[in-house]
C-alpha cells in the first residue's frame, strides 16, 4: 500500500516500487508518506505501529479507516476492500466495524460524559434509552461510572481519555484504532491507561491497531509491533522478536534502552527441563515477565518450573538463564527467515 501526496503521485509510486528512497524523488514535487506497507492484523490482537515523526504512521491509520484513500493498494476488512466502497457504505462500515480513539480526546465540551460516550450510537440512530444504557456500561468499564453527568472540563486529562475509550467501547465495534491515544498524558497517567487497556483487552478481546512513537509503550501493549521508518516497514514481529532479533541497526538502536526484564517472559528465557525432577519446583506461568522472577528464582533451591494450564512442565528458569537473556545482543541479529514478513498480507 502506498500513499503519495502530489500531482505526480502515480509516477512516484512507480519509482518507489523500484526501490527508490523518497528523498530521491523530491524533484517530482510529491510527498511519499507510506511506501509499500503490507500487513495483516489478526482478530483479537493489539497490533502496534511504531515510528518517529514523519514515519507515516498517522497517514497509515487514516487509510485504515478510509479517511485517506491509498494512492496504490487496498485496505481489506473482513474480506471487504474498503477503498471500493461508496461514501455511504464506508460511513456504515465505520459505524459498525471501526471505532477511533484520538490523541486529543475530541470530546464535545457542552455534552455530558455520558452523552459523549453515547455519541457514536446517536449518529447511528440507536434509541436514546439503549445508547445511554450501553454508554453507562462502558463508563463503568473504564472506571467513570460516577462521572457520567459531569462535563469534560471537570475531568482530568486521563479521565477525558477514558471517555474517548468508553465512546469506542460503547460503539461495540470489532476494531478500535488508537492514534497516539496516550501520548498527551503525563507519564504516570499514561502508564495507568496502558494498564487499563491491557485489562480491558483481556476481557473484551477487541482487534486494536495502536499508533505510537514510544517503543517502551509498543513493547508493553503490542502482541506484534510494526516498525516504520521513512514510510516503509522495517520489521514486524512480537516484542521479543524485535528485542532479540532486530532487523537492522535502526531497530537495534531503538531497543538499546528498553527494559528487557519487562519484555522477556518466562517462556522466552526457559531452558529444557527434560529428565529433571520438577515436582518440587516453584511454578510460574509462561507469560510471567522476567522482572517478576528475580526474587522468586533467587529464593528457590532449584530453578522455576514453567508450566501450562494443565501443570505440565514446559521448561525451567534458572538465575543463569535470566542473566543470559538480559544481556543485550552485541550485534543486530536478523530476524528468522520470514519472521517479520510471514504474517503480512495486503492490507
Amino acid at each position: 500500500m502506498y500513499k503519495v501526496f502530489g500531482k505526480r503521485a502515480s509516477q512516484a509510486v512507480t519509482l518507489l516500487s523500484d526501490g527508490r528512497h523518497r528523498d530521491t524523488i523530491k524533484d517530482l514535487d510529491v510527498t511519499a508518506a507510506v511506501i509499500d506497507v503490507s500487513f495483516e492484523v489478526q482478530p483479537g490482537e493489539i497490533f502496534v505501529v511504531m515510528g518517529l515523526s514523519g514515519s507515516g504512521k498517522s497517514t497509515l491509520i487514516r487509510m485504515l479507516n478510509g479517511l485517506l484513500p491509498p494512492t496504490s493498494g487496498t485496505v481489506e476488512i473482513d474480506g471487504t476492500d474498503i477503498t471500493a466502497l461508496s461514501r455511504r457504505a464506508l460511513r456504515a462500515l465505520r459505524g459498525e466495524k471501526i471505532s477511533m480513539v484520538f490523541q486529543h480526546f475530541a470530546l464535545f465540551p457542552h455534552r455530558s460524559v455520558l452523552e459523549n460516550a453515547a455519541y457514536g450510537l446517536e449518529v447511528r440512530g440507536v434509541a436514546r434509552a439503549e445508547r445511554r444504557e450501553r454508554a453507562a456500561h462502558a463508563l463503568d468499564l473504564v472506571g467513570l461510572g460516577d462521572w457520567k453527568d459531569h462535563l469534560p472540563q471537570q475531568l482530568s486529562g486521563g479521565m477525558q481519555q477514558r471517555v474517548g475509550l468508553a465512546r469506542a467501547l460503547t460503539a461495540d465495534t470489532d476494531i478500535i484504532l488508537m492514534d497516539e491515544a496516550f501520548s498527551a498524558l503525563d507519564p504516570l497517567i499514561r502508564r495507568d491507561m496502558q494498564t487499563q487497556l491491557i485489562q480491558l483487552q483481556a476481557e473484551l478481546g477487541k482487534t486494536i491497531v495502536f499508533i505510537t512513537h514510544d517503543l517502551n509503550e509498543a513493547m508493553r501493549l503490542g502482541d506484534r509491533i510494526c516498525v516504520l521508518r521513512d514510510g516503509r516497514v522495517v520489521q514486524i514481529g512480537t516484542p521479543e522478536e524485535i528485542l532479540n532479533h532486530p532487523a537492522d541497526d535502526y531497530v537495534a538502536r531503538f531497543t538499546e534502552d528498553v527494559d528487557r526484564s519487562r519484555v522477556l517472559t518466562a517462556a522466552s528465557v526457559m531452558e529444557p527441563a527434560a529428565g529433571a525432577d520438577a515436582a518440587d519446583w516453584e511454578r510460574v506461568e509462561p507469560d510471567a515477565p522476567v522482572a517478576e522472577l528475580f526474587q522468586r528464582v533467587a529464593s528457590c533451591d532449584g530453578p522455576l518450573a514453567v508450566v501450562d494450564e494443565q501443570d505440565r512442565v514446559l521448561g525451567a528458569v534458572s538465575p543463569t538463564a535470566i542473566l543470559s537473556a538480559l544481556a543485550a545482543p552485541e550485534d543486530a541479529v536478523p530476524a528468522p527467515a520470514g519472521g517479520e514478513r510471514r504474517e503480512e498480507a495486503r492490507r
